[in-house]
């Protein structure tokens, strides 16, 4: 593999899992005692600095965590929260119910992302739609992003369409399944382990 990306990369494992029942960061997966530890160690594989994203310290392993600065939960108090922690200009982020996105995909998206240098958030885009949280943030959207947040509005797909994006398109809807169910979850290790 090229060598490691310098750009710091943030798995987002912060999410409520309503529809899971339970905390699915927490749910063992493959070889690993959690979906947090096995994308971990997937942006590892692509990053020199990776860190978690999530309200509180919940993992049985070494990460370096970026805490939510705010009480709401989203995934855009994430991004603020990266942001306002790490002081960068940039960051790649991968959701933690997103295990098939692989080293690959990630290496494709940021090849893509450094032919648009002046671009607000390099987006993955899948079959169904745009994917927010498969992609590159960086500083220019910082201010408009905290105007979402003091206006209550977290819809972080809106924050990247009225932002300057790049979108890359994927043509493989699987490497997108979100593990939001337990039959998800279920299907999931099912593949894991064949």
């Amino acid at each position: 593999m090229n060598k490691l990306s310098k750009i710091p990369a943030i798995l987002f494992a912060g999410g409520k899992s309503s529809r899971m029942g339970c905390d699915k960061a927490l749910l063992p997966y493959g070889e690993f005692n959690t979906l947090s530890e096995f994308g971990y160690n997937n942006l590892k594989n692509v990053f020199e600095n990776v860190y978690i994203s999530s309200k509180n310290d919940k993992f049985d392993f070494e990460v370096p965590i970026v805490f939510d600065k705010f009480e709401d939960s989203s995934p855009l108090v994430g991004i603020v929260s990266v942001f306002d922690t790490l002081q960068c200009d940039e960051f790649f982020v991968l959701s933690v119910d997103m295990p098939m996105v692989g080293g690959k995909e990630i290496l494709q998206l940021l090849d893509f992302a450094d032919n648009y240098r002046d671009y607000d958030a390099i987006i993955a885009q899948s079959p169904s739609g745009i994917e927010p949280l498969f992609g590159i943030y960086r500083a220019g959207i910082y201010e408009r992003a905290n105007r979402f947040l003091n206006e209550n509005n977290h819809r972080l797909t809106a924050l990247v369409k009225q932002s300057k994006n790049k979108l890359l398109k994927f043509n493989k809807e699987d490497i997108f399944t979100n593990l939001n169910y337990p039959h998800d979850y279920q299907d999931a290790l099912k593949l894991v382990k064949s």
